[in-house]
């Protein structure tokens, strides 16, 4: 079976682990700030706070602009559910905005139909590496938290997603453009948001054995094990970038001739950080459903994934939200999306096996 999305792991990460376990550093230390600063400078911004997961990176970043309950918080729903969690979590009410046709990210007209007095932050997602569209959003003065799991090497008009928001989110889970298995970071320009995030995400002893706290905070801190493997997979993606992109450029070529099977539309006014490569099934062109696809692509040793199910749909957020009003965009893509294989661990011919097996699919369909 050819993997979706292994990790693109090497001797330098395997070293890295090694010489942080000697150092004797397990928990958060040198490794960590390291992660931090050096991350900062790839983003263009003035803070970065490493903490234990993208979802955790969300979370504290809500709680640092002030978002509780009786709050309101504006979404996509094509996204992991973990975005819609975090808000829960706060003790907030996500509200779903359906997504664009085009990319599938937030749709800022109807951002704006949603937004109410209780709204207290606009959390939209940058699907598969395109950017949502942002001055739209920052517009309304509301603060914006950015969900850039899939983002890390994502620009917007230019300006590198990071230091745009009140809090710019990111994971370092095994799949992302920079993988450390486990961890995430949170970007900001704000001192203030940066200090809450501080405040909230670990409880340190400082100074001797007097100690003190100024908020009832979490254990979110990011260890020097992971951050090695970050630090590692930093000095590594603009060759690893270059792979996904070659890797793009492969499935584009490829899908152009599949009638009913579409790659999302990614904007060249916009920094792709190609990170998924999510294609659309139509099932009346393309012969058969997604899931029919998906099954014989499995019969072909073919792993792949579907990115994302709306969120509104599943249960738990179908029992919280009982009347939440029909997102026929978001609920149409989620019947028709699909992701092939994509890392910089695959080889040129493991991708062409990809799409030779794609087009025998869909020529047994046709």
């Amino acid at each position: 079976m050819l993997g979706f999305q292994p990790p693109a792991i090497g001797e330098e990460e395997i070293a890295a682990v090694a010489e942080t376990l000697r150092s004797g550093w397990l928990t958060t230390g040198p490794k960590a700030a390291e992660l931090e600063r050096r991350f900062a400078e790839f983003v263009e911004a003035e803070h970065v706070l490493a903490v234990a997961s993208g979802t955790a990176a969300l979370h504290l970043a809500l709680l640092a602009v002030g978002v509780g309950p009786g709050d309101e918080v504006i979404t996509s729903p094509i996204t992991w559910p973990a975005t819609a969690n975090v808000i829960v979590h706060t003790g907030a009410t996500p509200v779903f905005a359906d997504v664009r046709d085009s990319d599938l990210n937030i749709d800022p007209d109807h951002v704006a139909e949603l937004i109410s007095s209780r709204t207290k932050a606009i959390m939209p997602v940058h699907h598969a590496g395109q950017v949502a569209d942002m001055d739209p959003l920052l517009a309304h003065g509301i603060p914006v938290i950015e969900d850039a799991a899939h983002a890390a090497e994502s620009a917007y008009r230019g300006r590198k997603i990071g230091s745009l928001s009140a809090a710019t989110c990111f994971s370092l889970y095994a799949t992302k453009n920079i993988a450390a298995g486990e961890g995430g970071l949170i970007s900001t320009n704000d001192a203030g948001v940066a200090e809450a995030i501080e405040n909230l995400r670990l409880m340190r002893r400082g100074h001797g054995s007097l100690y003190d706290i100024v908020v009832p905070g979490y254990k979110a801190n990011l260890s020097d094990v992971l951050a090695a493997i970050a630090v590692c997979q930093l000095d590594k993606v603009a060759v690893h970038g270059e792979i996904r992109r070659r890797q793009f450029a492969a499935y584009d070529e490829a899908v152009a001739e599949l009638d009913g099977i579409e790659p999302l539309v990614r904007d060249d006014r916009d920094t792709h950080a190609y990170h998924l490569y999510v294609v659309r099934i139509d099932a009346e062109r393309a012969g058969a459903t997604r899931d029919e696809y998906q099954r014989l692509l499995a019969e072909e040793n073919i792993a792949t994934s579907i990115h994302f199910l709306p969120v509104h749909k599943l249960t738990a957020y179908r029992e919280l939200l009982p009347d939440q009003p029909q997102l026929p965009v978001a609920e149409r893509a989620g019947d028709e999306v699909l992701s092939l294989p994509l890392s910089p661990a695959h080889s040129d011919d493991d991708i062409a096996d990809v799409t030779a097996a794609l087009r025998r699919v869909h020529t047994s369909f046709r």
